[in-house]
């Protein structure tokens, strides 16, 4: 049996194809890139279908050069990518708006609103932010929105026909209840009164709309629009979204989600060699996917996912004590509770620097590839001083809630007397890519719920030891990398598509146990004490310098486009 798993991250689309032991066969990728599309990160949605091609085109030529058939039917499928954003349709399928990522914080206002209304913590980042911003903000194609979902969501949409989503991944849209692991109803409603609120304000303020004595035959409500009257049969003001109606239907891991249909097939592979019919798994999130990656779907187990952002998970045993403003609560695939700390920047800035030093090789007449490049960065690291030989680097690229920047601006900083060398340059770039993620995960030892050790994936531990060594001293736990580390979230998608095809009864965190990770190669490194102290001296300098970024966002930022509401 195969079982084939496709996530588009931040910079790589990627698809895996596994055996029913979670062995890898056949892989294949494609490289991408967000934009600015005024003044918010996007990506196009042309550009999604032509790297989830081109990575499904890379994974049957693999097939077919290790096989020699081609590729014409998988067991399973699932989709994933990364959480949260804005994509919101209309009721004939039309894109209404340019995807807005979980990178864009210009959400502030919604997220303080909800959150203070909901008693929930809601991020910058979460669709219903996203969604109630754009409300707040008048934005033209709000009384439109039929359907609203997120980057898995959309993919998984196209390929089935079925509005379906992950519960992980729903919960970087809107509250799930414990119990039901369903959407909040109590939480929806109070939601929904907000809207309410609103439509109701613009009718008294004289905005221009449809009120329910308005509506006849002709004129009945589109679909993600109700109308409601007053208790003494008067009619009140229109409400143009019910979020009941335009949020996807969740589902839990294992439950079907819908078959590849002859489009989707044609959608995926143009050559026509895959053939419709393939069961599919709920759509998930990258955070979902990580948590399946690395064995942590059980209480008081712990992952870090590290990319073009950076994330940590606990799988939560009890409640936390408050709201914390700087902690998402979200979900495993099976709907239990996890608290995670979400850093929008990660790698990325690691990424610049490796293509400097590609481009001077090349320009010193050195021919090397990118797997050289960075395990001699990586390499390096280990040489340099515990801090970092005084120097300072900032990896923001973009806004960072836990830092309370709404910009980035990545740096370089050191004093007269530090040591500039690439051991200390190399260490202290990927020291900054973990120390937001340190000060964020300070929050849960205090509550008292941190995990005692860590699993991690990500691409920047594909060289070995060195991201895995740095990162137990940032986090001051033991930290453990298996096999498929730098496989990822396509991995950990495949494994969900396999556990909903031959999962049976057992629940996720058995079948995990039982079948795929029973035999896996891991290892752990426990954080060295001049690690730890080093990594402390380091961050403490990194607090105290954070008011170097905010000075370089005020001096070097840009007044708002025109026609934006800033």
């Amino acid at each position: 049996m195969t079982f084939l798993g496709i996530e588009l991250g931040s910079t790589r689309i990627k698809a895996v194809l596994i055996d029913e032991g979670a062995a890898v066969l056949a892989t294949g990728s494609h490289t991408w890139e967000n934009q600015l599309v005024d003044g918010l990160w996007s990506y196009s949605l042309d550009d999604a279908w032509t790297g989830v091609r081109h990575a499904y085109a890379e994974l049957a030529a693999d097939w077919q050069a290790r096989r020699g058939t081609p590729l014409t039917r998988v067991d399973g499928i699932g989709i994933s990518a990364m959480m949260h954003g804005y994509l919101a349709f209309s009721a004939d399928g039309r894109q209404l708006a340019p995807f807005r990522t979980w990178r864009n914080t210009n959400t502030g206002t919604a997220a303080e609103a909800l959150t203070g209304a909901l008693q929930f913590t809601i991020p910058l980042r979460w669709s219903v932010a996203h969604l109630y911003q754009a409300v707040l903000n008048r934005e033209a194609h709000v009384p439109e929105i039929a359907f609203l979902t997120t980057l898995a969501g959309y993919v998984h949409w196209k390929l089935t026909g079925e509005k379906v989503l992950g519960v992980g991944d729903a919960s970087g849209m809107f509250p799930i209840d414990a119990v039901t692991h369903d959407w909040d109803a109590a939480r929806l409603a109070t939601a929904q009164g907000l809207l309410d609120e609103i439509e109701q304000g613009r009718a008294v303020s004289g905005t221009p709309q449809r009120s329910g004595m308005e509506i006849d035959a002709q004129s009945a409500p589109r679909e993600g629009e109700i109308h409601t009257t007053s208790s003494d049969g008067g009619a009140q003001a229109t409400s143009l979204l019910n979020l009941a109606q335009i949020l996807p239907r969740v589902l839990v891991a294992g439950q079907p989600a819908g078959v590849l249909t002859p489009e989707g097939a044609r959608l995926l592979d143009p050559s026509g060699a895959l053939q419709p019919g393939v069961p599919f798994c709920p759509p998930e999130g990258d955070a979902g996917t990580g948590m399946v990656a690395t064995n942590a779907v059980a209480p008081r187990t712990g992952n870090v996912s590290a990319g073009t952002s950076i994330f940590a998970m606990i799988v939560l045993e009890r409640a936390l004590s408050k709201l914390h403003p700087e902690i998402d609560m979200v979900t495993t695939p099976a709907g239990d509770p996890v608290a995670m700390v979400h850093c929008n920047n990660g790698a990325s800035e690691i990424d610049a620097w490796a293509q400097v030093f590609a481009q001077f090789a090349a320009a010193a007449g050195c021919d090397v590839d990118d797997g050289r490049v960075f395990a001699a960065l990586f390499g390096a690291a280990l040489d340099g001083e515990p801090d970092g030989g005084g120097l300072l680097a900032y990896n923001y690229l973009a806004g960072e809630p836990i830092t309370g920047l709404t910009e980035g601006r990545p740096l370089i900083v050191r004093t007269p007397d530090s040591r500039l060398t690439l051991p200390n340059l190399a260490r202290t770039l990927i020291m900054s890519s973990f120390a937001t993620l340190s000060l964020g995960m300070r929050i849960l030892d205090d509550e008292g719920v941190g995990a005692r050790a860590l699993f991690a994936h990500g691409g920047v531990f594909k060289t070995k030891i060195v991201a895995q060594r740095l990162l137990a001293a940032a986090l001051d736990v033991p930290v453990t990398v298996g096999e498929t580390a730098s496989e990822g979230g396509a991995w950990g998608m495949a494994v969900l598509a396999a556990y909903a095809g031959c999962g049976g009864d057992a629940t996720l965190g058995d079948y995990l146990a039982r079948d795929v990770f029973a035999g896996a190669t891991t290892s752990t490194l426990a954080p060295d004490p001049a690690d730890v102290a080093g990594f402390r001296t380091f961050l403490d300098a990194y607090e105290r310098g954070l008011a170097i970024q905010r000075a370089a966002i005020d001096a070097t930022s840009r007044p708002p486009a025109e026609g934006r509401i800033p």
